[in-house]
Order: structure tokens, then C-alpha cells, then sequence
């Protein structure tokens, strides 16, 4: 039964064996370790506050590319919409000097149908003037081949000529 009751000697060599190892520790050993403990709960808390400042980084970034892709994409909008306007202006001012050219050219071409048809009515009354006088010629010389006709013409035009 002597290892269940300890002597007094083991305890007071226990206890002054822990005594010793306690102070020397405490002297040269509780320092070092409890300073070891701080920075390493320094170095702890500071990569928690650098974890957590590079999540609120991390957050913004996410914040201002959400918000660099919105703006770009309501810049694109903007560009196609002022592109798609451009375009119908284009078109339109196409077809409008489009459509003044084609004005201009129906006026030009009617002018130059005008100008035709006038050219040939004045050929056409310059050869039925031609032609009737050479029908009148023909008919004045059959009818003035004789002397007795001659004679009457010239009646028939004095009788109508009045002297005033």
C-alpha cells in the first residue's frame, strides 16, 4: 500500500522540485512564452483585420465593376441608339436627294419633251407651209397658164381691194 499514501519527503520534493521549475520558469521560460502568445495573437487579430479589409476591398471592387459594367452598358445603348438614329437620318436625307434628283431629272426630261414637241410642230408647220406653198404654186400655174384666167384674177382681186 505504499503507492497510495505518499510520503511526506516525495511531496515535499514535489513540491519543491514544481517550486523550482516554476520559478525558473517563470523567470526565464514565462516571458518569452507569454510574449510569443501576444504576437501571435497580434499577428492573429491583424490578419483577421487584413482579411476582413481586403473582403470590404474585395466588396467595393464587386461594387465599382457592377457599376463600370452598367455604365458601360448604358453606353453601348446609348452608342447604338445614337448609331441606329444616325443611320435613319442617313437614309433619310438619301432619300430625299434622292427624290430631288429624281424631281430634277422628271423636270429636265419634261422640258426637253416640251422642247421636242415644239422643235417638231415648227418642222411640222415649216413643211405643211412648204408643201401648201407648192400645191398653191401648182394650182396658180394651171390656173394662170391661160390669158383669160389671168385676166379674171386680177378682176376678182381689184373688187376686193376698196379704196378709202
Amino acid at each position: 500500500m505504499e503507492l497510495i499514501t505518499p510520503a511526506i519527503g516525495l511531496i515535499f520534493w514535489t513540491t519543491l522540485t514544481f517550486a523550482i521549475l516554476f520559478f525558473l520558469l517563470k523567470k526565464m521560460a514565462w516571458k518569452p512564452i507569454l510574449g510569443a502568445v501576444e504576437d501571435r495573437e497580434k499577428s492573429i487579430i491583424d490578419a483577421l483585420a487584413s482579411a476582413e479589409n481586403a473582403r470590404k476591398e474585395m466588396q467595393n471592387l464587386t461594387a465599382d465593376n457592377e457599376r463600370i459594367l452598367k455604365e458601360a452598358r448604358n453606353d453601348r445603348e446609348e452608342l447604338l441608339k445614337e448609331a441606329r438614329s444616325m443611320r435613319e437620318q442617313m437614309i433619310e436625307e438619301a432619300k430625299g436627294e434622292a427624290q430631288v434628283e429624281a424631281d430634277k431629272l422628271i423636270a429636265k426630261a419634261k422640258d426637253g419633251i416640251e422642247n421636242e414637241k415644239l422643235a417638231a410642230i415648227a418642222d411640222l408647220k415649216s413643211q405643211v407651209a412648204d408643201l401648201s406653198i407648192g400645191i398653191a404654186e401648182k394650182l396658180v400655174k394651171e390656173e394662170l397658164a391661160s390669158k383669160d384666167n389671168q385676166v379674171k384674177l386680177i378682176e376678182t382681186m381689184l373688187k376686193d381691194v376698196n379704196l378709202s
